[in-house]
């Protein structure tokens, strides 16, 4: 069939577009929708300014529309999207989410479009050690649940996190996946990728008193694979827990600055000047950062 992938940039929506590719549906479209609110119900929301990068990477035509992100009323910003694409189905990332999967298969049922998702009713646990055995490259980019904190921003999903994410369910009943709102991810690299995300310049935004934030990425790039990662100049990323030269020096610092969070889901306010990582590449071909 011929697909449009519901995607933002997150690792179950990339997992599923894979495996719909790898059963032999064309994928037509990556289809993003863009909330105008950051506590949209059904879209994810930091660093969607990044999908065109992906869309490069995957070499898939990018369908971006914007939504209220108002309960109920983005769906029908989504139906009003895909009515207007030449394609027979619909590839979601959906898990285990009856919210998410129900509207979805509805909108498809009025549309006349066939629902896919090879995510549905697996085990969560299953989906985490897919993502890393087949060598996805994904880390953290929102932190919304009792229990994460700040050091889980900018950090690798690997076995390792996946280790942490099972404790962390036990103790405090979290979706491993991320489905309730736990937490938000980005893939910069995965095995249908033809170059890898490489991350530039990025801030960690934090709030004590929620215990939530958000990595938002200021600036990156598309490399070839096979190429090293940016390293940050010696002394700016101190901690090796992290990978890809991706971690945060503790309290902000030359790295990945921190600043206080005001407002729902990753709405940045800050009072002081941000600090930027040292030393970045100049922006190359493919590069992007978010609109001021």
């Amino acid at each position: 069939m011929r697909l449009a992938a519901l995607v933002s940039g997150g690792k179950d929506g990339t997992l599923a577009l894979h495996h719909a590719i790898w059963d032999g549906h064309e994928v037509a479209y990556l289809v993003t929708m863009v909330p105008e609110r950051s506590d949209s119900w059904m879209f994810h929301v930091p660093n969607l300014h990044l999908m065109p990068l992906i869309a490069q990477a995957l070499g898939i035509p990018l369908v971006q529309a914007p939504t209220s992100g108002v309960k109920e009323r983005e769906l029908e910003d989504l139906k009003a999207t895909l009515a207007k694409l030449d394609v027979d189905g619909v590839v979601s990332g959906a898990v285990a989410s009856r919210y998410q999967k129900e509207r979805i298969d509805r909108i498809c049922e009025e549309l006349g479009l066939a629902s896919v998702a090879p995510l549905w009713g697996r085990d969560e646990l299953s989906v985490l050690k897919e993502v890393v055995e087949l060598g996805f490259h994904v880390i953290f980019v929102g932190i919304f649940a009792y229990g994460l904190d700040a050091s889980w921003l900018g950090r690798r999903l690997d076995e390792q996190a996946i280790e942490d994410l099972v404790a962390l369910r036990e103790r405090y009943g979290i979706s491993l996946v991320g489905e309730g709102g736990e937490y938000e991810t980005l893939v910069l690299d995965a095995p249908l990728f033809k170059a890898r995300l490489e991350v530039v310049k990025a801030r960690r935004a934090w709030d004590p008193d929620k215990l939530t934030g958000v990595l938002e990425v200021l600036e990156a790039r598309l490399v070839p694979k096979g190429t090293k990662p940016f390293k940050a100049p010696e002394g700016a990323l101190p901690s090796k827990r992290w990978s890809g030269g991706m971690e945060p020096p503790q309290g902000g610092g030359p790295g990945w600055p921190i600043t206080r969070l005001s407002g729902p889901r990753g709405t940045a306010c800050s009072s002081s000047p941000m600090e930027q990582l040292a030393s970045c590449p100049p922006r190359a071909s493919g590069a992007c950062s978010p609109s001021p």
